[in-house]
């Protein structure tokens, strides 16, 4: 089926696989900030508020940063910020939309308590409020969905965090340098490379009618949340994440007994550049499970950075995940119960 020209037209009328395959080219896009005069104050720590895809380019930046970032980096995925946001706090409201709810909500309460602001967006209400009260933000570009739209904020967001000073444009320089590679990697997931050579498809076939897991570490973790957002919006499939070592202190036992049939695909998504004790216990975990949960299938980030390997398995997920969908026979771009769940909210 996937090698059908035919059936992933119908199955994919909006072409979901297109705009994945021109993800690579977000890391190259020139995010400016507009309004970027700001008065110097010294920042002591960073929020990031946003939801689901804006969310996640969030913590892929932190987990780029982790290592190296001298000050607390905290991403709020709620309506409230943390009773320490104050004049010595940045924080950043990213929405792609610009229009979510408790991301505005952020916004309104870190100007409330005199923080240092940015905002990033593709439009909407957050724009329309930087525009007015004259707040450092970058504009990147509309009609995506979201969650397609990760790379572009991730840059967008490094460049705001650069101009208040949190990261040197190093950090950018990371971004940028692995494009011509990502397309060429990118280019082995496309639908006219066979399932025997397309590594995509093959892991779509291992999932095909079960629930996923995925499990990444330290580094990893924030993949593991990619994954299992493109797992949930494009294929519409049900799918969980957790990151190591916390798993082995509660969900281990969890495989351990009920519901003895257990009809998941497991996928561990590993990182050379991980802390070796982490990828000791993907190892562990998996020989003591064995026969109570399926064999976990090992996705190795390719890369020869931990910011490369981020962006790889990034655009990884959306390859797998929109193939899924296409076996599952449902439209992967589209997020229908979303927009009504949205607007049962504002009755």
């Amino acid at each position: 089926m996937l090698d059908d020209a035919n059936v992933i037209k119908q199955r994919d009328p909006k072409n979901a696989l297109e705009v994945a395959a021109d993800q690579w080219k977000q890391v190259q896009y020139p995010a400016e900030v507009a309004d970027g005069d700001h008065d110097g104050r010294a920042i002591a720590r960073v929020v990031i508020a946003g939801m689901g895809g804006s969310a996640l380019a969030a913590l892929l930046a932190k987990a780029s940063l982790e290592t190296t970032l001298s000050m607390p980096f905290e991403v709020v995925r709620d309506y409230d910020l943390p009773a320490y946001v104050d004049a010595s706090t940045l924080v950043i409201a990213s929405s792609y939309s610009g229009n979510t709810e408790e991301t505005l909500n952020s916004l309104q309460q870190a100007q409330e308590r005199g923080a240092q602001v940015g905002v990033l967006a593709a439009g909407g209400k957050l724009v329309e409020r930087a525009e007015a009260d004259k707040i450092a933000h970058v504009v990147i570009p509309a009609g995506l969905q979201p969650r397609m739209a990760v790379l572009f904020n991730l840059k967008a967001l490094v460049v705001l965090l650069e101009h208040f000073g949190v990261v040197d444009h190093s950090l950018v320089e990371q971004i940028m340098a692995p494009a011509e590679w990502l397309r060429a990697e990118t280019a082995q997931w496309l639908p006219d490379v066979p399932t025997d050579k397309n590594y995509a498809k093959q892991l779509a076939l291992l999932a095909v009618g079960k629930s996923a897991v995925f499990y990444g570490g330290r580094l990893t973790g924030p993949v593991a949340y990619k994954w299992k957002i493109s797992w949930n919006e494009n294929a519409k499939n049900l799918s969980f994440w957790n990151t190591y070592p916390e798993v082995n202190h509660n969900e281990f036992i969890g495989w351990s007994s009920h519901p003895v049939d257990k009809p998941f695909a497991v996928f561990d998504l590993k990182s050379s550049f991980e802390n070796p004790r982490i990828l000791k216990r993907f190892e562990v975990t998996d020989k003591l499970l064995s026969g109570l949960r399926p064999k976990a299938i090992p996705v190795q980030l390719a890369g020869d950075n931990p910011t490369a390997q981020l962006l790889w398995g990034s655009i990884l997920a959306d390859f797998v995940s929109i193939y899924l969908a296409i076996l599952n026979g449902v439209d992967p771009t589209p997020v229908d119960l979303v927009e009504k769940f949205k607007a049962e909210m504002v009755k």
